[in-house]
């Protein structure tokens, strides 16, 4: 006999997923995925539609439910749904049509880096933690204000529904509830403490809008959706073959994992005073599990690029044709045979919060073959980790003892064995890999009036789990992570939003003249030389170019 069933939602960067959980097991009963497609309208800019990421949530609700009647499962046992979504990225609606008044801006987009360059230009001492008093956040292009203000200075539709009153922002999460909800029909226009926080806008001490911070940023607070607790009912589905059942659970992903890793057996520390960072972690809500409990917080170091490498890898280089290849290519040579791959595609993140940063792969020799790229690019996993956890113990003074993983990433035995040996401790992956979605489902389940869920420490459920222990000795690794550190290094200040400049703060087509007189040069005197031995053809400026660049 099945217990109350509780569903999820887990609205990723790449994907969309539906799952349903048993609620007295923890187990996993169905899901249904769809892929998600990114756009990329100029260098550095990543876009998603809006419409398509909510189509998605809708035909993963409908496969799943198809798939539970397959197997003789009652879908009205679903008592509640949760949801969990990509932080930080960004939408706009018209709140009268309920269309999108642009495509939802990712969170790993750089199109407002000279946005967040002037912002921290008026800082006093050009401080990029200038508002981190109140945010706990760094100012930089990954977080949703700064995403926000180009849209409303930059898209004429965005700027004249915000002067009209119609428009509506929110990340992820509110898109999808507002939908689900009636959208235009009175849909709930809401936010969760986790998601709010990972904006910028948001008093990690208030637990709510800050004025100060919304004048700061230019943004007027209307258009800011609600901001409630992580496990509360927030409305009911207003459509499918779910309608009716209440929406009762949201967490931004990294939240959810945290919340599920608790639901996998995993102790947490609960700290319910945020603690600021000084070796560039982000202070973040943790989680706030229902209106009258008190908020959890959480010491986080964001990467830009982890998992995203391996699709790097497969869609932009082609050296794999699936996830699962990269693990064999890599393991047949075991070595990156010193070859170090910095995947800052997108600025480097936590602890650096370098934007002017750039990927680079390098100790390249003529022995370095694309195995040697693949087992690099999952080392480079395993050291951004490395770096997080470093300053994570410096921060707390409380060295970490091992690591628990959840994600797509840890069906990779290799990489788990990699990050256990890079780490120098233990690497616990737990055997129900869903930790994000089910966090999400347990904050649904537990919300004041559902109460399927329960979260006491003593009715969890225990789920098993594999350990990797470290196989190398510290000195190899220390060796490993300090050319790592040294590559970091090379890859920062490659961009910059300022041209070279003359000194009216023009930029001079003369800047190019010194390497200019040299090629003219070059090509008069190779001419002369030519003219003289008898060979000069009209054709010879082609044939210059073969000589400068023909080794």
């Amino acid at each position: 006999m099945l217990g109350p069933l509780v569903a999820a939602i887990d609205q990723g960067t790449s994907s969309t997923r539906f799952l349903v959980f048993n609620s007295k097991t923890a187990e996993l009963l169905s899901h249904h995925q769809v892929e998600i497609k990114q756009s990329f309208p100029k260098e550095g800019w990543v876009e998603e539609d809006p419409k398509e990421i909510l189509q998605s949530v809708y035909e993963c609700m409908d496969r799943t439910c198809e798939k539970l009647t397959q197997l003789n499962i009652d879908i009205s046992n679903i008592k509640a749904i949760g949801v969990t979504n990509q932080r930080e990225t960004t939408i706009v609606w018209d709140k009268e049509t309920g269309e999108p008044l642009y495509n939802a801006i990712v969170w790993l987009d750089l199109r407002t880096q000279s946005t967040v360059e002037r912002l921290i230009s008026k800082t006093p001492g050009r401080n990029k933690n200038h508002l981190k008093h109140k945010t706990g956040l760094p100012i930089s292009t990954y977080f949703s204000a700064v995403k926000l203000k180009w849209l409303m200075d930059n898209v004429e539709e965005v700027h004249r529904a915000v002067v009209s009153k119609r428009a509506m922002f929110g990340t992820v999460d509110s898109w999808i509830i507002w939908c689900l909800t009636g959208g235009r029909s009175g849909g709930v226009h809401c936010t969760d403490v986790t998601n709010a926080s990972r904006t910028m806008l948001f008093n990690i001490h208030t637990l709510d809008w800050d004025p100060e911070l919304c004048k700061y940023f230019d943004i007027p607070m209307e258009i800011l959706p609600k901001v409630r607790s992580s496990s509360e009912i927030y409305g009911l589905m207003k459509s499918g073959a779910l309608n009716g059942i209440p929406i009762s659970g949201c967490l931004g992903d990294q939240s959810a994992a945290l919340v599920g890793q608790i639901g996998s057996g995993c102790a947490i520390i609960r700290i319910l005073i945020p603690v600021m960072s000084d070796h560039g972690l982000l202070t973040t809500v943790a989680y706030k599990l229902g209106r009258d409990k008190p908020a959890c917080y959480a010491l986080e170091g964001s990467v830009a690029i982890a998992g995203a490498v391996v699709r790097w890898l497969q869609d932009n280089l082609g050296i794999i044709q699936t996830s699962e290849e990269l693990e064999k290519m890599a393991a047949s040579v075991g070595t990156s045979y010193g070859c170090y791959f910095v995947p800052a595609f997108s600025g480097l993140y936590a602890p650096y919060w370098e934007p002017s940063a750039r990927g680079i792969i390098c100790g390249l020799t003529q022995f370095t073959n694309r195995k040697h790229v693949a087992f690099a690019a999952l080392e480079a996993v395993c050291f951004q980790t490395r770096e997080i956890l470093d300053a994570m113990n410096q921060d707390s003074g409380i060295p970490l003892s091992q690591l628990q993983v959840d994600g797509g990433m840890t069906s990779n035995r290799l990489l788990m064995q990699l990050q256990a040996d890079i780490l120098c401790i233990p690497v616990v992956k737990p055997s129900m890999p869903e930790t994000t979605a089910l966090g999400a489902a347990m904050a649904a389940g537990s919300a004041e009036g559902v109460s399927v869920w329960s979260l006491r420490p003593e009715d969890l459920s225990e789920v098993t789990s594999e350990k990797f222990e470290p196989q190398i000795n510290p000195e190899e690794s220390e060796f490993r992570y300090a050319r790592w550190k040294k590559a970091v290094e090379k890859s920062k200040n490659w961009e910059t939003t300022e041209p070279v400049a003359n000194g009216n703060g023009e930029t001079s087509i003369f800047c190019s003249v010194p390497l200019g007189f040299y090629i003219i040069g070059s090509m008069l005197m190779l001419v002369g030389a030519k003219y003289i031995a008898g060979q000069c053809t009209l054709w010879f400026p082609w044939r210059l170019s073969v000589l400068q660049f023909r080794y």
